[in-house]
């Protein structure tokens, strides 16, 4: 067994003698997630979920978002906004001609001076299945 280990840890798919095996193309690098979410970027934040905010959009608890403060609005896209100081989830809806948030699970409410659309959802990652 330790000769097998120690074999394992000095091994180098690309020191072979003989035929390459066909496999090592499908051999896939690390990931970066950093790199791939381009989280250097400015105004790129990730955002952790607390509760249930939009289970139906798929978001769920302990979730990563990654969000652009940035981005600009889009119809339809899940963004973090700050009503009366606190953070929520919701749905950016703009409907005849005024843009809304629609939070889970409850009525729509058109985006006032008292609500700060702080940042656009970009990404989710999820680290437990």
């Amino acid at each position: 067994m330790f000769m097998l280990r120690s074999f394992m840890n000095t091994y180098q798919g690309d020191e072979t003698t003989g035929f390459q095996s066909p496999a090592q193309d499908y051999i896939e690098q690390i990931i970066n997630l950093a790199e791939k979410l381009d989280l250097r970027k400015p105004n790129l934040y990730p955002v952790r979920v607390k509760g249930q905010a939009l289970t139906e959009r798929g978001i769920r608890d302990g979730d990563i978002l990654i969000a652009n403060a940035a981005a600009d609005p889009i119809h339809g896209k899940v963004c973090v906004a700050m009503l009366l100081e606190e953070p929520i989830l919701a749905t950016l809806l703009f409907r005849q001609g005024i843009w809304w948030l629609q939070p889970s699970r409850k009525d729509a409410f058109p985006v006032s001076e008292q609500i700060e659309v702080w940042a656009i959802i970009e990404t989710l990652v999820r680290l437990k299945i």
